[in-house]
């Protein structure tokens, strides 16, 4: 039997273990930064592996190289990274689904779980591989905290010090669009740039029968939540494909009395990174000459979030040759950009890698339960393609 033969009959043996434990996460999710329990599971069992896992500073997510015995000192890590934390929303599944959330308002609705499956599940492989000869170079895992949380817990890994050393990282994302068995790529910009802000607007409030003698602010903000994203659009590049939309808009109590104080919130979204480093400047003093036209005090809270995944071409070319040697050539497709925000784009600015998007659609499956919703589900075969994959990669 030769090592690609080997190397899928061991996935295959071990699926049904990553299965059982990707469901034990999905019963049990845990936000950003507090996933001290998925933590705790994922370090038990790469020690059972015979590895030694290192915890991040703040107590969730860890780290885990794979070092085999003769290899040069200056020899580069490839990494692997999966995000490990869920979303506060609640699981919609059918009651009759066993693995639905156990916890209200926490769903592992994005496939973090899988994620993490996949990732665990290559260090197992790739640790019985370094044992026996078969790997031939050392190998980072990255359990990442908080992918969810902007900036992104891909900061708190290279912080300290998880990108040290990495000559290449990859990663993969679920994608309920694509056929389980199937991987998505793009070389270049994958994902886009997502930020955050609030715009506050003061003013010293009065009676609505008089709206002359004060600020409307009523008024102020309804026209700030029109007129921005318009204006916005017309400064900024359209090539750079800059999007503002708002989440929230808050004023008022009564319907006779102007507030003092009223708040828009929202995202900008943007697919380039010359739209990226622009925009904070460009909104700062649009709302300001909106504001002051209202006579408006005002304050822009700009949150810097992630910049865009763009993907290497050698590192997506890796990709693709494994794919269709391993699972043929109809298993890699081509995929579009997105306006989601990905942190995997942390790591992207230092180390060359990519991303892929992993097919999780069964193939008779009827409609597409996206991302980020309550009902979403995975085809659980889709942990063994990527547990192969990255497998394949690192004994490539």
């Amino acid at each position: 039997m030769n090592q690609s033969t080997e190397l899928r009959s061991r996935v295959q043996a071990l699926q049904p273990e990553l299965i059982a434990f990707r469901r034990d996460l999905h019963m049990h999710p845990e936000l950003g930064r507090h996933e001290f329990r998925t933590t705790a599971l994922i370090k038990e069992r790469l020690e059972q592996a015979g590895l030694a896992p290192r915890v991040l500073p703040g107590g969730t997510g860890l780290l885990c190289d794979i070092v085999p015995e003769g290899l040069p000192a200056d020899r580069g890590l490839m990494g692997f990274r999966a995000d490990i934390d869920a979303l506060p929303i609640d699981d919609a599944k059918p009651a009759t689904v066993p693995y639905r959330s156990t916890v209200p308002g926490r769903a592992h609705a994005c496939g973090h779980d899988l994620h993490t499956s996949i990732v665990l599940g290559t260090g197992i492989v790739l640790a019985e591989a370094a044992r026996s000869g078969a790997l031939r170079r050392p190998v980072r895992l990255i359990f990442q905290p908080a992918e969810e949380v902007m900036p992104g817990g891909a900061l708190d890994v290279v912080k300290c010090g998880g990108a040290e050393g990495l000559e290449r990282i990859f990663a993969v994302h679920c994608d309920p669009k694509v056929e389980v068995g199937k991987v998505g790529l793009k070389v270049g910009a994958i994902t886009s740039a997502c930020d955050r802000l609030v715009v506050s607007l003061d003013g010293p409030g009065g009676h609505t029968a008089r709206p002359h003698l004060t600020t409307d602010l009523v008024t102020a903000v309804a026209r700030t939540a029109a007129e921005l994203p318009a204006a916005l659009a017309r400064r900024m590049d359209v090539r750079w494909g800059v999007s503002l939309v708002w989440g929230r808009i808050a004023s008022g109590s009564a319907a006779n009395v102007i507030p003092q104080h009223a708040e828009l919130e929202g995202t900008v979204r943007c697919l380039e990174l010359a739209g990226w480093r622009e925009a904070p400047g460009a909104i700062d003093e649009l709302v300001g000459q909106i504001a002051e036209t209202h006579r408006a005090k005002w304050v822009l809270d700009y949150h810097r979030g992630v910049p865009p995944v763009v993907n290497e071409e050698e590192s997506i070319g890796m990709i693709e040759s494994v794919m269709t040697e391993r699972f043929g050539k109809d298993s890699v497709e081509g995929t579009e950009q997105s306006l989601g925000g990905e942190d995997f784009s942390w790591y992207l600015q230092d180390v060359p890698g990519a991303l892929a998007r992993l097919g999780v659609r069964s193939p008779d499956e009827q409609g597409t339960r996206d991302l980020h919703q309550g009902t979403f589900d995975a085809d659980e075969r889709a942990i063994g393609v990527g547990a192969e994959l990255f497998a394949s990669l690192a004994l490539g």
